[in-house]
């Protein structure tokens, strides 16, 4: 006698694969049916809905703006209204220091590299006079990140030696945004120094902090090696090729070093606007000895991320970096693209005083000296 077991036949791949699908379509029909309403209404309120922005109804007064030089930055608006703001900006042509022994033909706004931090608040009118020094070589206009219109303004500001520009503009969107010339050839306008930020402030504020500060990368493309001296021309084909000889933050090496570190106390929350004018580096910016709080991602008003320790900043963009300082000593501001800092220039200081806690930072063993 002989037994004869029957078995099932074991599904083959493509048998699962069918019996998967017709099961996650069956899941998907059973959701559709039974959504109610209210459901409904809920996936609709998750997706932000973004108006198309109407510029102020009413405007208050006016005021002329307060520019500064980095690393400084203009006050906090304290005013609840929208004003007509008036925005004065130089173009000056001139020589100026790149490093230790090396000189540049700086083409700045308002005569310093980076151009003046220009802070308005969101719904303002804003009219902007600029004026091309009479000594200039070439004429300038000025494209600005925060205006809605015609290239920028930069369409409506082209401006010869000698001459001047106005055009107004509406503050709609709040947010850190740069600006820089857009007169051709553009990369060489800016790689020659014409850039800045403007700080477009929300309506409600930024939250309280104790100290501010404007910190801007770029880069210049010059024939000789770094460190040569003298004053050095711009490279075309260095900059086409995108190889810049200095890196730097604030429009020179060592701006923002020694006697010219930034300076912070125990205990304060910092800020940073830190804007990257390229023309061609994007920019990985960490601060050595520090954790941003809260990063700003490309300028926007929200506090997107915590906790961080490098961002990315890109070419022709910008970031708002939040900190407290908790350890006095120096913190130091680098491209980590660390061949930039180390050889190149991207490198700045933050020196914080105030009384030390060994709680936060304490050596336990190291190098006494002599190497014992």
């Amino acid at each position: 006698m002989s037994l004869h077991l029957h078995r099932t036949p074991r599904p083959t791949a493509l048998t699962q694969y069918t019996i998967a699908l017709l099961l996650a379509l069956l899941a998907l029909l059973l959701t559709v049916g039974c959504r109610t309403p209210s459901a409904d209404a809920a996936v609709t309120s998750s997706r932000v809905v973004v108006p198309v922005r109407a510029p102020s109804e009413e405007i208050v007064g006016q005021e002329v703006a307060v520019l500064t030089e980095a690393p400084n930055v203009p006050a906090p608006i304290t005013r609840t209204h929208a004003t007509k703001v008036i925005v004065n900006l130089d173009v000056v042509e001139k020589t100026m220091r790149l490093a230790d022994s090396v000189s540049y033909n700086m083409w700045t706004f308002g005569g310093s590299v980076p151009g003046r931090f220009i802070r308005v608040r969101e719904g303002d009118l804003v009219e902007l006079h600029l004026k091309n020094d009479k000594t200039s070589s070439m004429p300038h206009n000025i494209d600005l990140h925060a205006v809605t219109g015609p290239g920028g303004g930069a369409k409506s500001s082209m401006t010869l030696p000698g001459g001047e520009s106005v055009f107004t503009f509406s503050a709609l969107n709040p947010g850190l945004y740069v600006y820089h010339c857009a007169t051709a050839p553009i990369p060489m306008h800016m790689a020659n120094g014409m850039y800045g930020m403007i700080l477009v402030e929300p309506k409600t504020g930024l939250p309280k902090v104790d100290r501010e500060f404007y910190v801007m990368q770029s880069e210049f493309y010059t024939p000789g090696k770094y460190g040569d001296k003298g004053l050095q021309p711009f490279d075309m084909d260095k900059g086409i090729d995108e190889r810049p000889t200095y890196v730097v933050l604030n429009g020179s090496v060592g701006a923002m070093t020694g006697e010219h570190a930034l300076q912070a106390k125990v205990g304060e929350r910092i800020r940073l606007f830190v804007g990257d004018a390229g023309p061609n580096l994007t920019s990985s910016f960490h601060v050595i000895g520090e954790v941003f709080d809260n990063v700003y991602q490309e300028g926007g008003t929200l506090a997107t991320q915590h906790n961080v320790q490098t961002t990315l900043i890109p070419a022709g963009g910008a970031t708002i970096v939040e900190f407290g300082v908790e350890k006095k000593d120096d913190l130091i501001m680098v491209d980590h693209s660390i061949f930039r800092a180390m050889n190149k220039g991207a490198m700045g200081m933050i020196h914080v005083t105030g009384e030390d806690n060994p709680k936060v930072f304490a050596v336990v063993k190291g190098l006494v000296g002599g190497g014992h």
